[in-house]
């Protein structure tokens, strides 16, 4: 469980990215921080595993505080997927995958047995191990830098709008790839998107932001669709154009609440929802 208590950052020129915020970030979940450019949303994520240090208040990984430890320690047993993927463009594919678990101790040739089989896991031929980055589509760097970020099987995955650079089809075939990887492996994930749809399809928790990292909402995707907390809410996820206008159909397997686009957003039981 990751938790943030009272956490701000005011960076050097005077800028307030984090004003006092606070939210608990559950286990094996996806939680999504969702929000324009701008609003604090990466800072938050960038603070969890230190790459930007809090300026105040506390932020907690099962009840340690982050900043008890070495950042470089941290790091190294905390995923990290970033919108351009940041490979290294002198590394194979397979030696991009790897960089983690050889930097712990891991032997070369363990290291390459692991990146093949995480190629696998997300959607990659392992005969591509020994292309570089500029050989390969930018779906494809994508998909290595989720399996990099999964190469020293860590509890928590931190992922930067990391399919914001890439094509509407390549960016649907990702998302479902995240969402095969989620129900598989259980990660706690923390994802910065700006994409309200991207939000609501891959989030168990969503967090919609306003600037300096003020939370409007907090909810899962069926509950903020039915209960937005304000107007700039509504408006922000689409209630008040009808894009989130719910209907209830009856399928097999129960009563599910169904958006203007076909999609479930929650199940309706007896005696309520």
């Amino acid at each position: 469980m990751i938790e943030f208590r009272g956490v701000g950052k005011q960076f050097p020129d005077g800028t307030r990215a984090v004003q006092d915020f606070s939210l608990v970030i559950p286990s094996h979940k996806t939680t999504v921080f969702v929000g324009s450019s701008g609003c604090g949303k990466t800072t938050l994520l960038r603070m969890i595993n230190r790459m930007v240090e809090p300026t105040s208040g506390v932020i907690e990984i099962d009840g340690e505080n982050v900043l008890s430890g070495s950042p470089v320690e941290l790091r190294r047993r905390i995923g990290y997927v970033m919108q351009n993927s940041g490979l290294l463009p002198h590394f194979t594919v397979a030696d991009n995958i790897a960089t983690v678990p050889v930097l712990t101790g891991t032997s070369r040739r363990d290291a390459r047995r692991r990146a093949l089989e995480l190629m696998e896991t997300v959607g990659l031929d392992p005969k591509m191990a020994d292309r570089y980055p500029a050989q390969l589509s930018g779906g494809q760097q994508q998909r290595v830098g989720v399996a990099r970020g999964l190469a020293s099987d860590p509890n928590i995955l931190l992922m930067d709008e990391p399919f914001g650079a890439v094509d509407p089809i390549v960016r649907d075939e990702l998302q479902q790839e995240l969402l095969r990887l989620q129900r598989e492996l259980g990660k706690t994930v923390v994802f910065v998107t700006h994409d309200i749809d991207e939000a609501f399809l891959l989030g168990d928790q969503v967090v919609i932001l306003a600037a300096g990292a003020n939370k409007l909402q907090v909810g899962s995707p069926s509950e903020i669709i039915r209960e937005p907390a304000d107007d700039f809410v509504s408006s922000f996820i689409g209630v008040d154009r009808g894009k989130r206008a719910l209907r209830v159909e009856r399928t097999e397997s129960g009563t599910v609440l169904v958006d203007s686009e076909g999609r479930a957003q929650g199940r309706l039981v007896e005696g309520g929802s």
